[in-house]
């Protein structure tokens, strides 16, 4: 039966709280490499749409005192997101400095091409080649997702934030057949990983119109499991969803990859009965960016020559900058300020205050990258 790990925590105690997640549920070699998997959704800092500096510093922490040596911190670029700048605004780099922690965005390293020998669903499909960080072969792989709603995929977790890891330029592609791709993602890591461990936090949750333009809900729960499946299957159950209704879950559920089922997974840390009562009553909502994104896509999908014209030509620049200046000037500085606002009268709003951005990092930009 699948385990998964869930406590309630509070601002006063959440480091605490996280070495106690851990040792409760961690499975992890400590003599292979452990590759540190952050999860960026947007550069600017919004409250759980990215990693959280507790979050990073409760594992990091946990890690090293247990004698983890080998560790390594990575996060990928997007068409919307930027691996420095987004270290930096969410305060991940003192973190990862004062515990001797490498920050290697996935820019910079070798990608190799890789056959999967499991089947896949679509990535086959949608990608002329399957590409993996040579980094990856024979490591641990710990995601650190946070609680959140997604517009393309109901909730995002574990099996999502392998998407920034694991498709290294065009990943926007995989929006065509989101769900499968997360499915087959799963497979691959479960083929070059050693292990696999995720650890999520839903200190802070994010309700509505994910992973971005959310509404910050506190939650005071944090979460960990080695099956990736029955993490975001769980997260999914105490928002209000039923897991099984939610297609990658369902997906990798039916596929042998992870338990989706409710019934079927051990809660740890916690009464059943109390975790059984627990509903956020989440509501998930779509920003226009992804409003538009599912529309194109779709009404594109059987015209090749008009979807090409609009995904993979310097067209699809233009569908960039909308997202930047509706998410980064217009929803940002207006509603998006409203909700921090709001989110820094909380005890994890006056936590987030205390960890510092440090100075701003230098780095070579990427320049051959295409993201068409």
């Amino acid at each position: 039966m699948s385990e998964v790990t869930v406590l309630k925590t509070s601002s006063d105690t959440v480091l605490e709280d996280y070495d106690e997640l851990i040792k409760l549920s961690n499975t992890l070699s400590k003599k292979d490499k452990t590759i540190i998997k952050l999860n960026l959704s947007w550069s600017l800092y919004f409250p759980a749409c990215s990693t959280e500096p507790w979050q990073l510093e409760g594992v990091l922490k946990n890690l090293r005192e247990t004698g983890y040596e080998n560790l390594t911190a990575v996060e990928n670029q997007t068409v919307v997101t930027h691996p420095w700048k987004g270290a930096y605004e969410n305060k991940w780099l003192p973190i990862l400095k004062k515990y001797d922690v490498l920050y290697n965005p996935l820019t910079n390293v070798e990608w190799v091409k890789y056959e999967p020998k499991g089947s896949l669903l679509a990535m086959d499909t949608l990608f002329d080649e399957i590409l993996v960080p040579k980094m990856y072969f024979g490591a641990n792989i710990l995601h650190l997702p946070t609680f959140k709603t997604h517009g393309h995929t109901t909730t995002t977790g574990a099996m999502k934030d392998a998407f920034g890891g694991l498709i290294p330029k065009y990943r926007h592609h995989a929006h065509k057949k989101i769900h499968e791709v997360l499915v087959d993602l799963l497979t691959i890591q479960k083929e070059v990983h050693k292990g696999l461990f995720a650890v999520m936090d839903g200190c802070i949750c994010g309700n509505g119109a994910g992973p971005r333009t959310m509404k910050p809900y506190v939650g005071n729960i944090i979460l960990a499991s080695e099956d990736q499946v029955s993490i975001d299957a769980v997260a999914a159950k105490m928002m209000g969803f039923n897991p099984l209704d939610i297609r990658y879950i369902r997906l990798a559920h039916e596929k042998g990859l992870g338990t989706g089922n409710i019934d079927d997974i051990k809660i740890k840390g916690m009464k059943k009965e109390e975790f059984e009562n627990i509903n956020f009553n989440f509501k998930v909502n779509r920003s226009p960016i992804i409003k538009w994104d599912q529309r194109l896509r779709k009404t594109t999908s059987d015209k090749e020559g008009i979807h090409k014209f609009l995904f993979h030509s310097p067209v699809f620049k233009t569908f960039i900058l909308a997202s930047e200046v509706y998410h980064d000037h217009i929803w940002y500085p207006t509603v998006g300020k409203k909700r921090i606002k709001e989110f820094q009268k909380t005890d994890w709003g006056k936590l987030w205050k205390k960890y510092e951005k440090g100075p701003f990092p230098e780095y070579n930009e990427v320049k051959d990258w295409n993201p068409y």
